[in-house]
């Protein structure tokens, strides 16, 4: 049972999360300090124009359980259930030179990269990377590969990220 939005429609694939918290860094806007007077900075938005505090994490979920589907219809479905499409290529790569086997989403998760094949289905890059192969990268956080943990513990001597086979 999937959960719902406003109106019996799907839930969204980003959500909301707190950023007010102490430590929180959002950059400083340093930019419209020095645009202050010119003529480019009064023809802008009072707004920033950054977008603070959403997670693509169901996101990236939803792609991974979609995989082996027409590309069309997850695209489709997905970019009716978001704010902007841009999230869905951070995983998902266009061309075959922007592949990648891991995608680093904050500072402990990693998703499998996704990508299109020549039937328009969707795919993972490297089906082989498990979170068994996961070499964490530092001790003190939990590693997760596409939302399990990584079972294997920090090892100090400068492994690479992906155990190999």
């Amino acid at each position: 049972m999937s959960k719902r939005g406003k109106r019996g429609e799907k839930a969204p694939l980003c959500r909301k999360v707190n950023t007010r918290t102490h430590g929180v860094n959002h950059g400083s806007g340093k930019r419209a300090a020095y645009e202050r007077g010119t003529k480019s900075g009064a023809q802008t938005s009072m707004h920033s124009g950054q977008r603070h505090g959403f997670d693509y994490t169901p996101l990236f979920r939803f792609l991974l359980s979609r995989v082996g589907q027409d590309w069309d219809t997850v695209y489709s479905e997905a970019v009716s259930r978001l704010d902007k499409p841009e999230p869905i290529f951070w995983i998902v790569a266009e061309h075959e030179a922007d592949r990648r086997d891991l995608i680093r989403y904050g500072e402990s998760s990693y998703f499998s990269g996704l990508f299109i094949d020549a039937e328009g289905k969707l795919a993972v890059v490297d089906p082989s990377i498990t979170p068994e192969r996961i070499q964490p990268q530092c001790p003190c956080c939990t590693h997760s590969l596409n939302g399990k943990p990584v079972p294997r513990k920090f090892e100090k001597h400068g492994l690479p990220l992906v155990a190999p086979l």
